[in-house]
């Protein structure tokens, strides 16, 4: 029953979401997600408003079917000179290994979507069927306004609080992200801590206890684990990690590689990446740029500004040991398949139960 409700909510056939993976998802991806009969996702977190207009203008032109536009709802980092600081002299070694210097600044590189009516105003133009929040939560009336544009709103919720909250603004799902997602962790408050819920649990809490449909995210990655969570109660899932080795995904040679490898076993959750606690395959800037005695971070995304510039540097000398390689506890069980095909596999999975 609850599976039928969130298809009739997003007017899709099954209850199947392909997570939104900023710098990974692509409108070839969420288009063919779609076009098989689930509900593709991109973000645009990194976008201006033009630039959002854009990609949605280009899904549209992939599918007739609903997506999913993924935003950031992040409090925004204050300017802290001195961390910075510190923080670039930590890297200055890591940079010198490949006859490089570090930044002379960081910038701010994702614009919260709390502060930015331009977004806001592009979407109610465009009109996309579902949009869905991150790191928290725009103001009330924001999410009213889309609702009544006749778009479907989703929040990302690590626990039970912070799922009051987003039924206390009025969103229409839950996405349950257990401590097993792979990716950045949604939570409203990370300077609070992280109560690192996982999935089903999470699952069955806000089921036990709310009224909005739920769907499950972190470590399902094939039609077991799609029942698994139904049987719990959520009426969906969300899935990425499973998607990330779609010939339609940005993921690059070294990122499938090293999906495909060892490191798969053993996923982490980091802050020293980007200022926020996220899950990914293991490397350097796990180990020992975030290691002990590493000095205050300067904040998200100030702390990712650093991070990509020192990607940029390795990545121009051949080197990948400190790229940004997100993935779930379910990586073993990736699997290399067109997404079309892997939405097929999938729901055959289920359907055998």
């Amino acid at each position: 029953m609850a599976a039928q409700r969130i298809t009739e909510l997003l007017t899709i056939e099954q209850p199947i979401i392909q997570a939104p993976m900023l710098g990974v998802s692509t409108p070839k991806l969420a288009a063919a997600v779609s076009n098989a009969g689930g509900l593709g996702s991109i973000s645009v977190a990194a976008s201006t408003a033009q630039q959002a207009r854009a990609a949605i203008v280009e899904l549209r032109g992939l599918t007739a079917r609903p997506f999913n536009i993924n935003l950031f709802c992040h409090r925004p980092s204050p300017v802290d000179a001195q961390a910075q600081a510190g923080w670039l002299e930590h890297l200055r070694p890591f940079f010198a290994e490949f006859d490089a210097e570090p930044p002379t600044e960081l910038r701010d590189i994702y614009r919260s979507f709390v502060s930015d009516p331009e977004m806001q105003a592009m979407l109610l133009e465009e009109r996309p069927a579902v949009v869905s929040f991150h790191f928290g939560l725009p103001d009330k009336a924001w999410i009213v306004a889309l609702q009544q544009a006749g778009i479907r709103v989703l929040a990302c919720v690590t626990t039970p609080a912070e799922a009051g909250l987003a039924e206390a603004a009025g969103v229409d799902a839950l996405v349950a992200q257990g401590v097993e997602a792979g990716g950045h962790r949604g939570l409203f408050t990370p300077e609070q801590g992280d109560l690192g819920i996982g999935t089903l649990s999470l699952v069955r809490q806000l089921v036990s206890r709310g009224r909005l449909p739920v769907i499950a995210a972190g470590g399902i990655m094939d039609g077991a684990g799609i029942n698994a969570a139904l049987a719990l109660g959520a009426a969906g899932v969300q899935m990425g990690t499973a998607f990330v080795l779609c010939p339609e995904s940005l993921a690059n040679e070294a990122y499938r590689a090293a999906l495909k490898g060892e490191k798969a076993q053993r996923t982490q959750i980091t802050t020293a990446m980007s200022g926020r606690p996220a899950r990914g395959l293991p490397n350097r800037v796990f180990s020992e740029i975030g290691g002990p005695g590493a000095p205050a971070l300067p904040g998200y995304s100030y702390t990712y500004d650093a991070t990509k510039a020192l990607q940029a540097a390795a990545v121009a000398r051949g080197c990948h040991d400190f790229a940004a390689q997100w993935a779930g506890q379910g990586a073993p069980l990736a699997r290399e398949l067109p997404a079309a095909e892997l939405l097929r596999v999938l729901v055959a999975e289920q359907a055998a139960g």
